[in-house]
């Protein structure tokens, strides 16, 4: 399982040119994946039978850029047993982990970054390797397992050609070098330039499966960002709404390709108890609760309005350091087409590529049947074998 094959690139990455984005995914070894590298388009999709692990890479994704934000290796991986490969046998001192990587493309060219994670007897980062143009900008390594550190070692290119020093073990080094780095050689910038490359790459995620089950009923007003699961989805709708006209009229006609039935508008009203209800109206006065409609009606809804909104309205976490127009979002869609009948499956397909096409947003997501992908253009399909 994890080897891809079939990978067929359709459309290119010229709208993001400017903007930090992860361009490979690499499991050299996770859960079921050896020596796996998948190659990521502004709209990639993950195909393959039940087992193949479609959902395993995108959860290894998610962890990068988890990472990448600065999380620990404890919140990332509550289940890191899970994690190392089944066949993966203990060594002499009874140690077993997991490795997993990504290249950043950006104004620095290509970065490669390459994580090496102890699963047992205790969870911690034992290796890390941040590489640009052939040339190691960043490497650590376990030296003494006694001490909850590993040593480091990055570029300087000065009069010492590298610096070393400890940097803990529960953390992504590349996240921690503006706080050890200098920046007063060229060395020391390109060490930076390529971190914070990584960092932005990585950062602006948003993991999204719609759970229609949780969607049909009033919810409390909120904060008015998108939870992952979509529960929120008429707290979200309140907002939108009323925030901006021109987007929502955008969501409404995506919502009309998509749901049965005449649909003159999507409307949410707040409720004497402080919940809010979203129905759709149908034009002729009357109003069809979410509660009425099918799963796969929410969950193209859902994820009409994922695609059409950004970081201000989903719950993420950007670079707030870095201008927005330096970033790009990355949605990751378990179950892209599930429970969508094909003229829905057709219509979400377009409205992610004409969005991925703009550079701001990037999807990666997973597919039960990628036959007709094509048709929507501007797709990377990668095939999954088990």
């Amino acid at each position: 399982m994890g080897e891809s094959s079939g990978v067929r690139p359709v459309g290119g990455d010229e709208g993001c040119a400017g903007r930090p984005r992860v361009t490979e995914l690499r499991l050299s070894a996770f859960a079921g994946h050896r020596r796996a590298a998948f190659p990521l388009g502004p709209l990639t999709l993950l195909a393959g039978p039940s087992g193949s692990g479609k959902t395993t890479a995108l959860r290894a994704y998610e962890a990068l850029a988890r990472l990448g934000a600065g999380a620990g290796v404890g919140e990332v991986f509550p289940d890191p047993v899970a994690c190392v490969p089944e066949r993966a046998r203990p060594d002499a001192q009874r140690r077993r982990g997991f490795r997993i990587g990504c290249t950043a493309d950006g104004p620095e060219g290509p970065v490669r970054l390459d994580v090496a994670v102890q699963a047992e007897p205790e969870l911690r980062i034992v290796g890390e390797r941040l590489s640009a143009g052939g040339v190691v900008l960043l490497e650590t390594a376990l030296r003494d397992p006694s001490r909850p550190y590993v040593q480091a070692a990055w570029h300087t290119a000065g009069q010492s050609p590298v610096t070393r020093a400890p940097l803990p073990d529960d953390r992504l080094g590349t996240t921690l070098l503006p706080l050890r780095v200098a920046g007063k050689t060229d060395g020391q910038r390109r060490v930076l330039a390529a971190a914070e490359q990584m960092v932005v790459a990585l950062r602006s995620v948003f993991a999204c499966d719609p759970r229609p089950e949780r969607m049909r009923g009033p919810v409390p007003v909120g904060s008015g960002r998108l939870l992952g699961g979509c529960d929120n989805l008429a707290d979200v709708l309140w907002r939108t709404r009323a925030e901006c006209g021109r987007r929502h009229a955008r969501f409404v006609a995506e919502v009309r390709a998509g749901c049965a039935g005449a649909v003159a508008d999507v409307v949410a009203r707040v409720r004497g108890d402080g919940t809010v209800r979203a129905e759709l109206d149908r034009g002729d006065g009357i109003l069809t609760e979410l509660a009425r409609l099918g799963d796969g009606e929410l969950r193209f809804l859902a994820l009409s309005l994922v695609l059409l909104t950004g970081p201000g309205v989903l719950e993420v976490d950007p670079v707030g350091e870095v201008p927005a127009a330096m970033q790009t979002l990355t949605v990751l869609a378990d179950g892209f087409d599930r429970g969508l009948d094909p003229g829905q499956r057709q219509e979400l397909l377009r409205l992610a590529a004409r969005m991925c096409a703009r550079g701001h947003i990037r999807v990666l997501g997973v597919v039960s049947d990628a036959s007709g992908v094509a048709e929507a253009g501007g797709v990377t399909v990668v095939h999954l074998e088990p």
